[in-house]
């Protein structure tokens, strides 16, 4: 099977493809809610030293054994150390992917809501009024059919992604995808520096403040870094699994790093200059994109644009971490059971759906 296996397209589709997978929402939701509760700048500086430390060696280390290999994490892993554990942590990556595509699906399918709401103009009732944006997505989630329908639109999206292929279906969005975020985000930026009193922002997220640095900041600092990075559940693996040998691994593990990284600085940059241009709380926890976002927005000239610009950016993240997701436990099926793709894909994204209702 591995003699027939697909392979990107250009070394740019698999950077694209791999920062896609990192680029996520642990980039644009969770980073600034975990650096805002965590005193900002210091976090931020703990939270790079991982990155470079940790996140780097595991990144080359994981597409190194899916380029030698050709297979994704089960089969990797049975190759290299036959008659060994070693395979379970294989499967053990396929079913976390699994797990975690279930809920991810569903806050994918929250974005997607928020766009539509977005440019509808649903959050200029709740202008400089976040118990009201509270109220509003409280009554969202705890409905019964409109999350679901939200959901499953964006499970379907992962689908039909993936369904197409390594090179016409993964590649060939995440190069529209990954621009697209990239764009939008430095739109933001450029907005919020340019509001009274957005500098204060800047200086929140770069200002290192080591009094507020405590030994669990460090331990979240580590965990994030692993999260975004998409690290041990096989999903780079499987990606480094669809290289030529003739790839540069290092070259590209630093190119999907600092794009993951430089992402994730923007958004902060993005939302912390606005929060504290409106006199927002910075530490609003993960509440900081639901709740007290769309209380901002709507106060900005243009509100409705900068609000639909805002969470499509997080639906786009949401999505290329999605497909990277589904693309683990899909190509397991291919390469250890010689399902089709189209069969993996839809059955077991069926599946996740079907999980994620609950």
């Amino acid at each position: 099977m591995s003699n027939n296996r697909e392979h990107w397209g250009s070394r740019v589709g698999f950077i694209f493809a791999a920062a896609g997978s990192a680029v996520g929402l642990g980039n644009i939701w969770k980073f600034p809610h975990m650096a805002g509760q965590n005193g900002g700048a210091a976090f931020t500086l703990i939270y790079l030293i991982c990155i470079l430390l940790v996140g780097v060696p595991i990144v080359i280390a994981e597409f190194a054994i899916g380029r030698k290999t050709q297979l994704s994490p089960v089969g990797a892993f049975k190759k290299l150390a036959p008659d060994s554990w070693w395979k379970n942590v294989g499967y053990l990556g396929v079913a976390s992917a699994f797990v975690i595509l279930s809920f991810y699906s569903v806050v994918g399918g929250w974005t997607l809501r928020y766009t539509f709401v977005a440019i509808s103009g649903g959050f200029e009732a709740m202008a400089g009024n976040p118990v009201l944006a509270k109220e509003l997505f409280g009554d969202f989630v705890s409905s019964t059919w409109n999350p679901l329908f939200w959901h499953l639109i964006f499970i379907g999206l992962c689908i039909w992604i993936i369904v197409n292929g390594v090179k016409y279906g993964i590649e060939r969005w995440s190069k529209i995808m990954m621009p697209a975020i990239i764009i939008i985000l430095i739109m933001l930026v450029i907005r919020g520096l340019t509001l009274k009193n957005g500098m204060l922002g800047l200086e929140f997220l770069f200002k290192p403040k080591f009094s507020d640095l405590t030994a669990n900041s460090v331990v979240l600092a580590l965990g994030h870094s692993f999260f975004t990075l998409s690290l041990g559940m096989g999903t780079m693996i499987t990606y480094g699994s669809y290289l030529k040998k003739d790839q540069n691994l290092l070259s590209s593990a630093f190119w999907v790093i600092f794009l993951d990284t430089a992402i994730a600085m923007l958004a902060g940059i993005a939302i912390f200059t606005t929060v504290f241009a409106l006199g927002a709380d910075p530490a609003g926890g993960a509440g900081l994109i639901f709740h007290v976002l769309p209380s901002i927005f709507s106060q900005l000239p243009g509100g409705i644009i900068w609000g639909t610009l805002f969470f499509f950016l997080l639906f786009l993240a949401a999505l290329t971490s999605a497909i990277s997701i589904l693309e683990v436990v899909t190509a397991y099926f291919i390469d250890q059971k010689g399902w089709s793709r189209a069969k993996a894909t839809v059955t077991f994204g069926g599946v996740a759906a079907a999980v994620g209702i609950f």
